[in-house]
């Protein structure tokens, strides 16, 4: 035998078994099959929704199957595995029966339909496709199609992502051709993006703190102290002296001399008298001045010794 038609029979047994499990597996919920060649033998899994009507009392039924599969299809030592379908809503086989059943129960071809598609999606599918074709309402053969959802109809992916199930119901008009095709939640689909969100870049956030006086003076810049010359503090009296003239307090008014030219102003009466206390002033500021004991003294021009400022001295002529 060429290899070719090695190929061919192997596909044509796997349907023959394909077709006899569903007909012997009807009532147990048949779910589809898969089937492997490994070097001690072919490893069947059989897919149902109730795996101990498969199993049957003892595993007699399953010993049955294990035993038509040896002699009627001549598979070399079959090794069947049963597994239980958790959701039956996302097996496209057990949907495409249940259709089939309730077409042939009676069920209106559009509502049947249409409340299998619903049952499909509301257990989380991305994407359902039901066909239905056949003598549906009248002599003439017309297919309805209803579809929601993702679903690849092409290509390595249609093969791969989308499971398939196909079943017939007998009526007396005919025939009717049942077929589910079903993407399975959580599928990576084919030319799927996503978009990178890019973070904007945040500024710094500026706190504004409070500040108080004592941390403004200590910010402020430190200013040069001003040098004073000629000027100094004795006790609470600030004095400051002139060029050719001692230390004298800064409070005492001092003569001011306009001249104009060469004419000098004569004094008045007035002015005698500002003059006279001016010379007394200038007398003053002659005077050696110190504290003792917290009380301000001096002494005159011509005394050796101190007394007080504060005390009220006598002027000449004065009885």
């Amino acid at each position: 035998m060429g290899i070719e038609k090695k190929f061919v029979q192997d596909g044509l047994t796997k349907a023959r078994i394909n077709e006899y499990f569903t007909k012997q597996l009807e009532r147990a919920g048949y779910g589809g099959m898969f089937m492997t060649r490994t070097p001690l033998g072919t490893q069947i899994t059989l897919y149902a929704e109730k795996p101990g009507m498969v199993i049957g009392k003892g595993g007699k039924t399953i010993h049955n199957l294990t035993n038509d599969m040896i002699y009627v299809f001549n598979v070399d030592n079959p090794q069947i595995d049963v597994q239980e379908v958790k959701v039956p809503e996302l097996n496209a086989q057990m949907m495409a029966n249940r259709l089939a059943n309730a077409l042939e129960r009676g069920w209106y071809f559009r509502k049947a339909g249409h409340n299998m598609l619903r049952r499909i999606m509301d257990a989380g599918a991305l994407g359902c496709e039901i066909v239905i074709s056949g003598k549906l309402t009248g002599p003439r053969s017309k297919v309805s199609k209803i579809v929601d959802g993702y679903i690849k109809h092409a290509g390595k992916p249609a093969e791969e992502l989308v499971d398939t199930g196909f079943a017939t119901a007998v009526k007396k008009l005919g025939t009717i051709g049942c077929s589910v095709r079903i993407v399975h939640p959580g599928t990576e689909l084919p030319g799927k993006f996503y978009m990178i969100e890019t973070e904007a870049p945040t500024e710094p956030e500026v706190k504004e703190a409070k500040e108080g006086i004592k941390e403004v003076v200590e910010k402020a810049p430190e200013k040069e102290k001003t040098k004073m010359e000629n000027i100094r503090q004795v006790g609470s009296i600030w004095e400051h002296r002139h060029d050719d003239l001692d230390w004298h307090p800064m409070s005492i008014p001092h003569p001011v001399v306009t001249v104009s030219g060469a004419e000098k102003t004569t004094s008045t009466t007035d002015e005698v008298a500002d003059t006279k206390e001016v010379t007394e002033a200038v007398e003053v500021e002659e005077e050696r001045v110190r504290e003792h004991n917290n009380i301000k003294e001096h002494k005159h021009k011509g005394y050796d010794y101190w007394h007080p400022v504060l005390r009220i001295h006598k002027n000449e002529g004065d009885d």
